[in-house]
């Protein structure tokens, strides 16, 4: 598996580089944003280690643009130390974060359970969540709300499996937007229908959607997936 390492620090790439290494994996690396950004496209890499404090762009930035066209998982290490710091992290969309000075193992640790994570979620062909109260069939690209199928647009759909995915994950309107917008292209006032999405969505799959379950609102940030993942999926 591939792992990209981003650091403006010459020895944390190779001590991390080392590390992981030994562990079986194939380490890429860049020194600041641009050709993070570049490597990120061109390598297709499993998961991205990215420092937060570069030369060019920031760390933030670089997340946000590899996330509107992609779902690696992303590590974050940085100086910042505060839980502002760490709440925006994770609001830009990254898997998890450390901060320095930190222990080369365990970050070999948290990419291990990072990329365990992706594959059990790539394995599954359905995902089942409080004892089947949801099931979304992602071969068949159906879902099911207390055992009986529902229709769902296009958009309802895209919208719920890319959180269900990400369990826990805040999604700002914006990253919402851009799972759906093929083309890339927004206008004044298109971060506010997704507010119209999810509020459909939510009439569809909550018992009440007034107390929801699974799509849950995070305050000045966006939305996330709060359903809790069954132990077994199936679709039937």
């Amino acid at each position: 598996m591939k792992i990209l390492i981003v650091d403006d620090e010459k020895r944390i790439i190779e001590v991390l580089e080392a590390y992981l290494e030994r562990e079986g994996y194939e380490i890429h690396s860049a020194d600041n944003g641009i050709d993070a950004l570049k490597k990120a496209k061109s390598l297709s890499p499993d998961l991205i280690i990215l420092d937060l404090m570069l030369p060019d762009i920031s760390g933030e930035e670089v997340c946000r643009l590899v996330r509107k066209g992609s779902d690696v998982p992303i590590l974050m290490l940085t100086a910042k130390s505060s839980e502002d710091d760490r709440i925006n992290g994770i609001v830009m969309g990254a898997d998890d974060y450390v901060s320095k000075p930190f222990s080369p193992r365990e970050v070999v640790v948290r990419v291990q359970a990072i990329l365990r994570r992706v594959k059990k979620a790539d394995k599954s062909e359905s995902l089942a969540f409080n004892k089947g109260r949801l099931i979304i069939d992602l071969i068949k690209k159906e879902v099911a709300a207390s055992r009986e199928l529902i229709s769902l647009t296009p958009n309802e759909y895209k919208l719920l499996t890319n959180m269900a995915l990400n369990p826990g994950r805040v999604y700002s309107r914006l990253d919402l937007l851009e799972k759906i917008q093929d083309e890339g292209i927004f206008y004044d006032g298109y971060e506010r229908s997704i507010d119209t999405h999810i509020k459909n969505l939510r009439k569809k799959i909550e018992w009440d959607p007034r107390q929801p379950v699974f799509i849950l609102t995070v305050f000045g940030m966006g939305y996330k997936f709060g359903g809790l993942r069954d132990a077994a999926n199936t679709a039937g």
